[in-house]
């Protein structure tokens, strides 16, 4: 331990600084709050001097509009609450989360997690507890509170360095926080927030929450893979043997009630499966478009939300019903309250999000900044590989003093989606490069959300650990996911393939 000691000096001096920038900043609400007022104050600085463009689109004239104005004060009074109502995140991530919460409430979700790990073979336990954390991306914060805790028990049991399996977990939670297989909450968030950026150029694009699940889809292999091999051949040998005062524990086995749960909760997810299914194989299936047969402008595709809540929900009721978790509807209705209890501060954040998003819509400031940026960047000659691969960077340097992916993104989108629109790359391109950059420095970013939470979980084995100890611990997994994700990021450049169900990297 004294070696390792050694080498995180450097990366301690280095995080001091960025710990005390991080906590210099105000709540991120009253970021957007100031971000409101300075676009306010701004439109008034453009309207004072001659900030035309000409929209290459058009061919129209754009040129800022003065909230400073009595015009503008009535937009801002009248427009408060629909600014707020009809921002897009809102409604996909309560419903999301609606349904989730029921999973989560019942059980249903820790048990899949408990079931997948203890299922598997010793020699793939690593692989199985990166790839699990990156599953539980679905599910929100539930990798963070039962897996990570749970992988440091599950290698101490192993006869392995807790401390490693703690990782690995995190890697796959935080590292891999834009791959998975299924669709989480974090896609119809951010999805909906490049539906409003996008139409800054186009008032009728629209970015659906399946918009990178192809690309997620491969992402999750890679980032198992690549967390597999920094977990076995980086960390462990780096942490040597465990010598804590931790005694391994032995992990309860499911019980029967659980296992009938888990059956139920199969047949209901089936059936739902059975009923989609047979919705969009036909070729006038009641799920595809009424009119044109297609599956891509469907009704399904734009109810993914509404599948991910029945999902959920459907099969959180039926493992409820059968692990007897649930005695009536009063425990299902719990669960979902108790994941809405969760998100009084993002409901703060959407509304002033929502207010600085509509107000720099209305300044045509997007507009402005986009048309110039794309001639600035046209003159410098960057574009293609060069140019995405800055983008991916600059989201990775952000990320490392501002936490929130959805806050993250909503300054960005406003301005880069556009930007590259005019550049001729799609808003779904844009927003998958910037998912690549926000999920490699999550695990080293002292302003993400839980990382406070790992530090705790790291104390336990380690009583003299800090932030130090879980940079240099998770260090090598966010350069090894940078670089793995980038090359498979140039090689889907290169190969031209699609990014998700009608998805593709350049405009038409």
């Amino acid at each position: 331990m004294t070696q390792v000691q050694k080498k995180k000096s450097g990366i301690d001096k280095f995080l001091s600084v960025v710990e005390r920038i991080g906590n210099a900043l105000p709540h991120p609400a009253t970021l957007f709050a100031g971000f409101a007022l300075l676009v306010v104050i701004l439109s008034w600085v453009a309207s004072q001097f001659d900030m035309a463009v000409t929209h290459p689109g058009t061919g129209q004239t754009v040129t800022p509009v003065n909230l400073l104005s009595a015009e503008g004060l009535h937009m801002i009074l009248t427009r408060m609450v629909t600014n707020f109502t009809d921002f897009a995140p809102l409604g996909t991530v309560l419903v999301s989360l609606l349904g989730i919460g029921i999973a989560e409430g019942t059980g249903l979700i820790g048990t899949v997690l408990r079931l997948v790990v203890l299922s598997s073979p010793k020699r793939l336990l690593t692989f199985v507890i990166v790839f699990s954390g990156v599953i539980s991306n679905t599910a929100s914060e539930v990798g963070y509170v039962l897996l990570v805790p749970l992988a440091a028990v599950i290698f101490l049991a192993a006869g392995r360095h807790p401390l490693a399996g703690l990782a690995a977990a995190f890697a796959g939670v935080s590292g891999g926080y834009s791959a998975n297989l299924l669709l989480g909450t974090i896609d119809p968030l951010l999805a909906g927030l490049s539906t409003e950026a996008a139409r800054i150029i186009n008032p009728d694009y629209t970015v659906n929450p399946a918009a990178n699940y192809y690309f997620m889809f491969v992402s999750t292999f890679l980032v198992a893979g690549l967390g597999t091999w920094v977990t076995e051949k980086i960390v462990i040998p780096r942490l040597g043997e465990y010598d804590g005062d931790e005694k391994p524990q032995s992990i309860d086995r499911l019980t029967s009630l659980e296992k009938r749960g888990l059956l139920y909760a199969t047949i209901a997810i089936l059936l739902m499966m059975a009923f989609i299914l047979g919705g969009l194989i036909p070729e006038n299936g009641y799920l595809r478009n009424p009119e044109t047969g297609d599956i891509l402008n469907s009704p399904f595709m734009s109810g993914i939300v509404a599948f991910i809540f029945i999902l959920a929900g459907v099969a959180g009721i039926a493992y409820g019903i059968g692990a007897q978790t649930i005695k009536n509807d009063s425990d299902v209705m719990r669960g979902m309250s108790k994941s809405m209890e969760t998100l009084g501060s993002y409901i703060v954040l959407v509304f002033f999000a929502a207010q600085f998003v509509a107000y720099f819509n209305w300044t045509n400031l997007g507009l402005i900044l986009a048309i110039n940026g794309a001639d600035t960047l046209k003159t410098l000659g960057l574009s293609g590989i060069p140019l995405m691969i800055m983008f991916i960077l600059v989201a990775a340097s952000i990320n490392m003093v501002m936490g929130s992916a959805s806050a993250k993104w909503a300054i960005m989108a406003p301005v880069f989606i556009p930007m590259f629109m005019l550049l001729g790359y799609t808003p779904e391109f844009t927003q998958v490069a910037y998912r690549i950059g926000d999920s490699v420095t999550n695990i080293i970013s002292p302003m993400m959300s839980y990382f406070a939470l790992i530090v705790a979980f790291i104390q336990r084995y380690d009583k003299k650990a800090g932030i130090g100890t879980v940079i240099s611990t998770m260090l090598p997994y966010s350069i090894v996911f940078l670089i793995g994700w980038i090359v498979m990021f140039i090689i889907w450049i290169l190969l031209d393939l699609p990014i998700g169900p009608g998805a593709n990297l350049y405009m038409p």
